[in-house]
């Protein structure tokens, strides 16, 4: 399991904060259900709090199991289901290093031990907890809330060890009703996008003003000075000076790059980012929950419709060259920096498409394109 570890300010006392605690919603700024971009963003606006922060997860299979967000300074994890991105449970592990707020009582901390019985007193009974005889712990579990207790040799036969967690079958909240977050983005090879829940269609030769129309203003515009995919576009024999006026519209929050032609001012390219952990764009963008059909397979632009023949976030590489055939030897991708911890990407290219692909033979981001 590969963890990342965010600076470290030595300036804060260890456990030395209170974070009001709402059984079945979350904890101080984290709410179960919330992506974890969020959560990110929550510990960016306050890093003299949040000042010793790991990420975890399995970097060959990562969604294998949760990602997760550790404090350790401050006793807690945060959960994330690793295919949906979103909280799904928080683990207080450590009740001696965290001050918990529940209505006008505390409990937890260095001064306020939150013993079995204190926690069972403050929140109420709940069904059965669960031992585990290998680490000598017992867990209580509350609505999207977990409690850990060491249970001392001399009493652990007090406990009967019960196969299986409950941990592992908390789940994210429900989405509201029309929530754009990770919907469904379907896209045909050489023709365009459809967004299942705001029902865009978005064709390559769309104006800026097209886009505009359907997503609003873009969270970022950048121009492209280098355009790597160009060497997969045979069609395309212009001098690459003539490229330099490409121009990026940024959707982060849909996971989605729009590329323009700086001459002509219409949709060449999409990019669609996986924000998989290990890739040097991790938490820049949402993830774009795509499905991908291959130009001789007959899509119906329906939400779930996806078939074996489908490319999908979930989709590895080796299932990709089954579908669409082996296309040679990748361009190596360095992402342009000594400090990207991650290393290299590989680049394949087909005709209308072009995949980055990490070291685990998970997709990176996907690029479309129109020959």
């Amino acid at each position: 399991m590969l963890q990342r570890t965010r600076r470290r300010c030595e300036s804060t006392a260890m456990g030395a904060i209170v974070l009001d605690l709402r059984p079945g919603v979350g904890i101080g700024p984290f709410t179960l259900g919330m992506p974890i971009c969020e959560a990110f963003s929550q510990i960016q606006q306050q890093p003299n709090i949040y000042d010793v922060v790991h990420v975890k997860y399995i970097d060959e299979e990562p969604l294998k199991l949760d990602i997760v967000i550790s404090f350790p300074d401050h006793g807690f994890h945060l959960r994330f289901d690793p295919w949906s991105q979103r909280l799904r449970l928080i683990e207080v592990f450590d009740v001696k290093r965290l001050q918990m707020r529940y209505a006008t009582s505390l409990i937890g901390g260095p001064s306020s031990l939150a013993t079995f019985l204190a926690v069972y007193a403050l929140f109420g009974p709940t069904f059965a907890g669960i031992y585990d005889k290998d680490r000598e712990v017992y867990t209580l579990f509350y609505p999207g809330l977990s409690f850990a207790f060491p249970i001392p040799t001399q009493y652990k036969d007090c406990c009967h060890d019960v196969e299986g967690s409950l941990m592992n079958k908390a789940l994210a909240p429900p989405l509201p009703s029309g929530d754009l977050y990770m919907e469904e983005v379907h896209a045909k090879l050489g023709e365009e996008l459809w967004f299942t829940v705001g029902g865009q269609h978005i064709p390559f030769g769309a104006s800026p003003q097209d886009v505009w129309t359907e997503f609003g203003r873009p969270c970022g515009i950048h121009q492209k000075q280098v355009d790597q995919m160009v060497i997969h576009s045979t069609s395309d024999l212009r001098p690459q000076t003539t490229l330099w006026g490409d121009y990026f519209y940024n959707y982060f929050t849909r996971g989605l790059d729009i590329l323009f032609d700086g001459k002509t001012h219409k949709i060449k390219k999409f990019v669609l980012h996986t924000n998989f952990p290990g890739h040097a764009d991790f938490n820049s963008y949402v993830k774009c929950n795509f499905i991908i059909y291959s130009s001789n397979v007959g899509a119906h632009f329906e939400e779930g419709n996806a078939s074996k023949n489908c490319i999908t976030p979930s989709t590895k590489w080796e299932q990709v060259k089954e579908i669409l055939g082996d296309c040679g030897r990748a361009a190596i991708q360095t992402q342009g920096s000594i400090n990207n911890p991650f290393g290299s990407t590989f680049v394949y290219g087909y005709q209308n498409v072009a995949f980055e692909v990490m070291k685990n033979g998970y997709i990176a981001t996907v690029t479309l394109f129109h020959s």
